[in-house]
């Protein structure tokens, strides 16, 4: 009996450790997310996971923006954000004050 209950406490134990021993590593503080969510973001040089960080831009919109780029070379102009398909008009309405081209 005694040995079920110290298996149960090493089990929880590992239940509580293995998320961090996996390397997800701490969560972001509310203020970087924040952070993150207002930044500007560069679209001649953000990656995926940046570009994700805008507003209504998921995985496969931000993959079309960096084939866009790597295919037609360099926006020239924020605006020219809104030739790469997916981006309509309320997504680019939602982000235009971090949209920037460097």
């Amino acid at each position: 009996m005694e040995i079920a209950r110290v298996s149960i406490v090493v089990l929880l134990g590992l239940l509580v450790v293995a998320p961090a021993a996996v390397g997800a590593g701490p969560a972001p503080s509310a203020e970087a997310r924040v952070a993150a969510a207002t930044a500007p973001v560069n679209i001649n040089t953000a990656g995926v996971k940046e570009l994700m960080t805008l507003a209504g831009v998921g995985r496969k919109v931000a993959e079309k923006i960096v084939e866009y780029r790597t295919t037609k070379g360099p926006f020239k102009k924020p605006e020219d954000l809104r030739r790469v398909e997916g981006i309509g008009g309320g997504l680019w309405e939602k982000n235009r004050e971090r949209i920037v081209v460097k």
